[in-house]
């Protein structure tokens, strides 16, 4: 933990108890806090997610002046639309899936968040994510390591890949050591008010299914057996991911394997076995140290928010041939192995590898050590 005496933390408070509870817990270790509630992009009409809601910034603010510190707005609409909202509709354009959350912490969260507050004379600033940071001396310079938190359910490490040292440098993660059960003891205890419930995935969107349809053409297409049989057609690629049961309206289940964007087909099986690899290109990789460790590594990796780590071995990347999901990659993301790129080979096969997704890099202790975007 930073030193406390004489410096400012702004602290992003979204109406929820866990940012509440930061913001107290900080004060109360004799920093200077200050409360920031962010408005991010929502569509008009749309049923606003609780922690960017009109009414989570009234709780925001019945929080601020609970404990008696200065309350601001950052308003990040524009920024938020164009770096979160128009990266996911392009991803599922590509034929990906891809996880917005692990863009905006960087970009939004953590980007402009902290861009603003050190204009404004803060120091540090501060949320409710789950997460530890340490720091260290490497090459007689201070760094920092980020590892998950104490509560492995509420852990949010996975979300936080995409940091920089120059960002770990200026950030505080009270709730690291912490249960969620004891948070919660926290806030009734000190009578901080908070709204109920937790945000759901995808802060700016209520229906997933009409939500794509309104902003992506969807082109219906071929069902596609692995032995080559049409079994049907789907309504568009971008309402598909790899691994979920498809309907065919006949006998199965039967189970996305694979997409292909040039030809606008899916391909099943009603065998789980075909959804089994052993290996995946990792694109886009970030080493949260600053520079590539010495490859290959032994390590363990979470390739979805939601999965068990698994042990796997980094090795550097080969080349491709092709395209696995097809043409549509504007990105870049799918092109020739770069510097930036890896191979990861799993000790045990894992089910329904998703393009798009983010893979993380686990160290021992829990310390991350980076991720990228799985290609």
């Amino acid at each position: 933990m930073p030193d406390s005496r004489k410096k400012r933390v702004f602290v992003g408070l979204s109406g929820g108890v866990d940012s509440a509870v930061a913001a107290a817990l900080l004060k109360q270790q004799g920093y200077e806090v200050a409360g920031v509630f962010m408005r991010f992009w929502s569509e008009a009409g749309h049923r606003e997610n609780g922690c960017c809601s009109a009414s989570a910034e009234a709780v925001a603010r019945l929080v601020a002046a609970k404990l008696n510190i200065p309350f601001y707005v950052f308003d990040v609409a524009k920024e938020f639309k164009k770096k979160v909202v128009d990266y996911f509709l392009r991803e599922l354009k590509a034929g990906r899936t891809p996880n917005p959350c692990v863009v905006c912490n960087p970009q939004i969260k953590f980007g402009l968040f902290l861009k603003y507050a050190l204009k404004m004379g803060a120091d540090y600033i501060a949320t409710g994510h789950y997460a530890k940071l340490k720091s260290v001396v490497k090459n007689a310079k201070p760094a920092f390591k980020l590892f998950a938190a104490k509560d492995d359910k509420k852990d949010q490490s996975y979300f936080l890949v995409g940091l920089k040292q120059r960002q770990l440098n200026k950030i505080i993660f009270p709730l690291g050591d912490y249960l969620k059960r004891e948070v919660y003891g926290i806030a009734i205890n000190r009578c901080l008010p908070y709204r109920q419930g937790e945000s759901f995935d995808i802060c700016f969107i209520d229906d997933y299914q009409q939500y794509l349809k309104k902003y992506l053409k969807m082109k219906p297409g071929e069902i596609i057996s692995q032995t080559g049989y049409a079994l049907g057609q789907h309504q568009g690629l971008p309402l598909y991911t790899i691994g979920q049961r498809v309907s065919i309206g006949g006998p199965g289940p039967f189970y996305l394997v694979k997409k292909d964007v040039k030809k606008n087909i899916l391909y099943v099986s009603n065998n789980e076995k075909d959804l089994l690899q052993k290996e995946m290109q990792v694109k886009k990789v970030n080493w949260l140290g600053g520079q590539a460790p010495k490859l290959p590594l032994k390590c363990k990796i979470k390739i979805r928010y939601g999965s068990e780590m698994t042990e796997a071995v980094i090795a550097r990347s080969r080349r491709r041939r092709g395209n696995p999901v097809g043409d549509g990659d504007k990105s870049g993301l799918l092109r020739s192995a770069r510097n930036d790129a890896v191979t990861v080979i799993f000790v045990q096969p894992q089910r329904a590898i998703t393009p798009g997704q983010s893979a993380v890099f686990y160290g021992r202790g829990g310390e991350v050590l980076g991720g990228g975007v799985i290609l």
